[in-house]
């Protein structure tokens, strides 16, 4: 049996760290709360944003614009998107796990360049053979607008001078407290066929005649406008998104380690009454059989 002192020490370092966990979960959730408000008032932005850019792309020439050009896939650039901290449960490993895999099976017919963003997927992929073309690490949680945007201006920068042929975005994507899910998109080139494709099916033509738009100022000047702010958008997108999920897995970790240490503390507080009960019951066996020695003389 364990010594009393043992145990009580044990106890108490239990409840140490209690209270560290207790402590970061509150962080967590008035973080999770801000970034819940953010994707909150964006996502209607966000998901209505892709629907005027497949409007405009469709009453467009084809290749009118470099974003809008397709080509064979001989190399590509996969943004990674994790955190900088653990205590988030599997949220970055499901992530780089399943982005593994993916990149795997792409690498047997094209050239990956990875364009990395937390100290997590720095630290996992620097030891795969994929090249790394930059790197965030730290303080993401100060990013702005201002850097994201650079972020998306050197990937589109990159496409528009050859030197990639698509760019991908893995993230995971808040779908519930309880769990992200882990999401695979592809930013350039812009090509939203499969959306109006899916819309378009079980549904009459939109349009009775077909649309000839009056483009004003014109097409190449209202492009260069609108799809560079298509692909800035998509960044953020993935970004707060990933952000807002990584908020709650911590949220949701900590609240697991906070009850599963109130769990334990009450098997050894279980355990200490037992020793104690046993090492009473012991002296007062040796009291009466003393007692009984002391009699029989």
């Amino acid at each position: 049996m364990p010594a009393l002192i043992d145990l009580r020490r044990r106890i108490k370092s239990v409840r140490n760290t209690q209270q560290i966990t207790q402590a970061m979960k509150t962080v967590a959730t008035a973080k999770f709360k801000k970034a819940q408000r953010t994707v909150l008032k964006r996502r209607p932005y966000w998901h209505n944003y892709p629907d005027l850019i497949s409007e405009v792309t469709s009453w467009a020439p084809e290749s009118c614009h470099p974003l809008l050009e397709k080509r064979e896939e001989k190399e590509i650039a996969v943004v990674v998107v994790t955190s900088d901290k653990g205590l988030c449960s599997a949220f970055n490993s499901n992530l780089m796990e399943e982005t593994r895999c993916i990149l795997e099976e792409k690498a047997k017919g094209s050239k990956i360049r990875l364009v990395l963003i937390g100290k997590k997927a720095v630290l996992y992929f620097k030891k795969l053979r994929f090249p790394v073309g930059r790197s965030y690490v730290d303080y993401l949680h100060e990013f702005t607008d201002k850097d994201l945007e650079d972020l998306a201006q050197y990937l589109m920068r990159l496409y528009v001078l050859n030197k990639i042929d698509a760019v991908y975005v893995a993230y995971n994507e808040f779908k519930s407290i309880l769990a992200p899910r882990v999401s695979f998109l592809k930013v350039l080139p812009i090509d939203l066929t499969d959306k109006k494709e899916e819309e378009g099916k079980g549904s009459e033509t939109r349009y009775s005649v077909e649309v000839h738009p009056d483009w004003e100022p014109g097409i190449i000047p209202l492009l260069n406008t609108l799809l560079p702010l298509y692909v800035e958008k998509q960044v953020y997108h993935c970004f707060f998104e990933s952000l807002a999920a990584e908020h709650a897995a911590r949220m949701m970790a900590m609240d697991s380690a906070t009850q599963n240490a109130e769990d334990l503390i009450a098997e050894l507080t279980l355990v200490l009454n037992k020793v104690r009960q046993a090492s009473i019951t012991k002296e007062l066996l040796e009291i009466m059989s003393a007692v009984e020695a002391l009699a029989k003389k």
